[in-house]
């Protein structure tokens, strides 16, 4: 088949698939979260050299661990496992767990491997998309990582169907990823710098980074969403710590540390700052609405974070922002007429998946049909 009509093919049937979009522009209250302890069952995941021990063993202690840890000093808080046993559970219905418990996060643990190799050590932090960083990007120095970690549909009955034809093998089914954008991709990104700095104390330390990358079971979930990788099965020192039962309590113990710190900054009305650092110039500040108008646009972001017209997030559009209580909506395409900005709305949707049409007065926002 013409290389361009597959990149066609893959992407359509990707367009096809229904992902429930979190409309809550609210501030998030931090009630549940959905542990997800990867692999499992007839998926063992990586495996140490000496075949003895399994990243899906190691996986689900630490995430046991941890949300022990939760349930003791958040009672409040909701914690939903994908799996407290050793049970399969289908990428899909990991994400399903979360999206039908209407979780504020979602935090999958894992274990890295070296394929042929045992040198490469340390821990690391994934949320969804492309990294920005020259270098880094998705489709060459991350790609196997993200080839093992969707592998898995390959177990599943079926999987071609149910996954609309995606081949994790397949480098152009990867390029779907760069078309779409992560809605909670701040939120995911401010919870896995807590989780880095966290995870920095030691007992691994090796500093592997923070990376955007096209993770089935991340693109699934309709919140903030991260898979941290604790350590390397194939490195003995890692497997060392990994292997005793004090080295994975804290490990634990620093996704403990990182959750409530994230839950701290969530509870009052996420992401608050003062830092003069991250406001605009006052030649780059986004447009304001007078109070008496009357708009129509597409909203794509809701964040505590004043941003800059030249932001990157906003792929060359010309944003507005309209201030409420203690987040800022940026709306893309606005106008005052109704069908005007509805036509332009066909144009950004594919560039925002998860943006939807709003009608603007004052500083109401409201969702419309």
């Amino acid at each position: 088949m013409n290389p361009i009509r597959t990149l066609l093919c893959v992407c359509t049937a990707f367009l096809a698939i229904a992902v429930p979009s979190r409309a809550d522009d609210n501030p998030i209250r931090l009630k549940t979260v959905v542990i997800d302890p990867g692999h499992g069952g007839h998926d063992a995941g990586c495996i140490s050299r000496d075949k003895k021990t399994y990243e899906k063993n190691l996986a689900l202690d630490i995430a046991k661990r941890f949300a022990g840890k939760i349930r003791k000093s958040f009672p409040d808080v909701n914690v939903i496992m994908t799996r407290d046993d050793d049970t399969y559970v289908t990428l899909s219905g990991r994400a399903d767990i979360a999206n039908d418990n209407h979780a504020d996060l979602f935090i999958s643990i894992h274990i890295d491997a070296q394929a042929g190799g045992t040198n490469a050590n340390g821990f690391s932090i994934h949320c969804l998309g492309q990294s920005s960083k020259p270098g880094n990007d998705l489709y060459e120095k991350n790609l196997d990582l993200c080839k093992r970690e969707n592998s898995v549909i390959l177990l599943e009955e079926d999987y071609s169907t149910k996954y609309q034809g995606f081949d994790p093998s397949d480098v152009q089914s990867y390029i779907f990823f760069s078309l779409m954008q992560n809605s909670n991709l701040e939120r995911s990104l401010a919870f896995a710098d807590n989780v880095l700095k966290a995870m920095k104390k030691g007992p691994i330390v090796h500093n592997r980074g923070v990376w955007q990358s096209p993770l089935w079971v991340l693109w699934r979930t309709t919140m903030p969403a991260v898979l941290v990788e604790c350590g390397f099965i194939s490195n003995p020192q890692d497997l060392a710590v990994l292997r005793s039962e004090k080295g994975r309590d804290r490990i634990a113990e620093n996704l403990l540390n990182a959750f409530s710190a994230y839950k701290s900054r969530s509870d009052s009305a996420f992401p608050s700052t003062n830092s003069q650092e991250n406001l605009p110039r006052s030649d780059e500040q986004t447009k304001a609405l007078p109070s008496s108008s009357v708009m129509y646009g597409t909203q794509v972001l809701a964040t505590g974070r004043k941003m800059a017209a030249d932001d990157p997030f906003f792929k060359g559009y010309e944003p507005i922002s309209v201030k409420g209580p203690s987040l800022y909506k940026y709306v893309l395409g606005s106008s005052s007429d109704e069908m005007e900005a509805r036509k332009i709305f066909n144009d950004i949707h594919k560039k925002f998946p998860d943006s939807f049409l709003v009608r603007i007065e004052g500083e109401k926002v409201t969702r419309i049909k």
